[in-house]
C-alpha cells in the first residue's frame, strides 16, 4: 500500500461557523479533517502533517516558497509516494502554480481545498481529500505536475483557475478543461497537460505589481510603479493584448528602465498576440520590448514573473521562459 503525506495548510477546509462571530473561521484539526475522510486507510498509508492554519488571503510568495521547500523534503523521501496540500481556495491557483513552477519531481503532487465549511450543508473537504488521495496513489499521475483536485475534477495547476466564487465546481481551466477525473475512486486522464517548467530558486524576487487595463487608463499606475522600483509588471491588456494609447509612453519607460513588462489578457479565454498596430496595440507593445504571456491569467503571470526574476534579472532570458515554443523570438 503506498504512503501518502498530507499537508494540511488551512483554508476553508479547516473551518467552521464561530457562533460568536456567526462566520467561518480556523477549528478543525488535521486529525478532525481526516477522521471524515471514512476507508481511505483501506486504499492508502496517510502521514499527515500541519505546516499552517492560515486562510489563503494571508498567503504570500515567501510562504509559498517555503511551503514548496516542505513539501520537497517530504516527496524526497523514497517511502512517499507523492503528497496532497490543503489550500484556501482564493489563492490556490497561485500557489499551486508556484509550486509547479519550483517543485522538479516524478511524484504526483496534488492540491485540494473546499468551496464549503465544516458547519454547511455539504461540506466537501473531506471528498476533495480522497480523491486528491486517490490520484497521488495512481501510476497515471506520475510526471504530469502539479495537479488541482476539486469536485472530482482534476485540472493543470499551470492552466486551472478560480472561476465561481461559490459553486463546487468553481475551479475550471479556461480554453482547454480538465485533464481529467475521479471516478468510483478510479483515476481517468484524457488528455496531457502544457510542458512543465521548471526554476530552481532560493528566494523569492516578490516586487511585481499586476495593472489591470480600463478604457481610458493612463500612465499614472505605471510610472508609480517604476518610481518604486519595482522589478516586473504585468499588465492585464484588453482583448488580444491591447492598451490604451495613454499608457504607451510609460511602458516605454519601464522596459528602458530594465522593468520587466509582460502582457496577458483580461479576458476569461484565449491568448495575447501582436495582432494589431494601431498606437497601443499589441504589436507596438511588442516592439517595445513587452513580453507576451499566453493564456495566462494576470494572477499567475504575476507568480510566474517573480520565479523567473528571482532566477534572472536578465529580460531576454525572462522574456524565453514566458515565450519559448508559443511565440516567434
Amino acid at each position: 500500500m503506498k504512503k501518502v503525506a498530507v499537508v494540511f495548510n488551512g483554508g476553508t477546509i479547516t473551518m467552521k461557523i464561530d457562533e460568536r462571530l456567526q462566520a467561518a473561521v480556523p477549528s478543525l484539526s488535521s486529525d478532525e479533517i481526516m477522521s471524515k475522510v471514512t476507508g481511505i486507510e483501506g486504499f492508502a498509508e496517510i502521514e499527515t502533517y500541519t505546516f499552517s492554519n492560515m486562510p489563503s488571503p494571508h498567503m504570500t510568495p515567501d510562504k509559498m516558497l517555503e511551503l514548496s521547500k516542505y513539501i520537497k523534503k517530504l516527496i524526497d523521501r523514497e517511502d512517499i509516494a507523492g503528497a496532497v496540500v490543503t489550500h484556501g481556495t482564493d489563492t490556490l491557483e497561485e500557489t499551486a502554480y508556484f509550486l509547479d513552477l519550483t517543485l522538479n519531481t516524478e511524484k504526483p503532487v496534488v492540491v485540494t481545498g473546499a468551496m464549503r465549511n465544516g458547519s454547511e450543508l455539504g461540506y466537501d473537504g473531506p471528498a476533495n481529500l480522497s480523491a486528491s488521495i486517490c490520484t497521488v496513489i495512481s501510476d497515471e499521475s506520475r510526471n504530469r505536475g502539479v495537479l488541482v483536485c476539486m469536485n472530482g475534477e482534476l485540472n493543470s495547476a499551470a492552466e486551472v483557475t478560480k472561476a465561481n466564487s461559490m459553486a463546487l465546481n468553481a475551479f475550471r481551466t479556461p480554453n482547454f478543461g480538465p485533464i481529467g477525473m475521479v471516478d468510483d475512486n478510479k483515476v481517468l486522464f484524457y488528455r496531457e497537460s502544457l510542458d512543465k517548467q521548471y526554476l530552481d530558486i532560493d528566494k523569492v524576487d516578490s516586487k511585481v505589481t499586476l495593472i489591470k487595463c480600463t478604457a481610458g487608463m493612463d500612465s499614472t499606475l505605471i510610472d508609480y510603479c517604476i518610481e518604486r522600483k519595482v522589478d516586473g509588471i504585468v499588465i492585464e491588456a484588453f482583448g488580444r493584448g491591447n492598451i490604451p494609447p495613454y499608457m504607451v509612453e510609460s511602458v516605454k519607460r519601464a522596459i528602458d528602465s530594465n522593468v520587466a513588462v509582460v502582457v496577458v489578457s483580461r479576458c476569461f479565454e484565449g491568448r495575447v498576440c501582436d495582432s494589431y498596430g494601431y498606437h497601443g496595440g499589441g504589436k507596438e507593445l511588442r516592439d517595445l520590448g513587452a513580453i507576451f504571456g499566453d493564456t495566462l491569467p494576470g494572477q499567475k503571470a504575476r507568480i510566474k514573473l517573480m520565479v523567473a526574476l528571482s532566477k534572472t534579472k536578465e529580460l531576454n532570458k525572462v522574456k524565453d521562459f514566458f515565450e519559448n515554443g508559443l511565440y516567434n523570438i
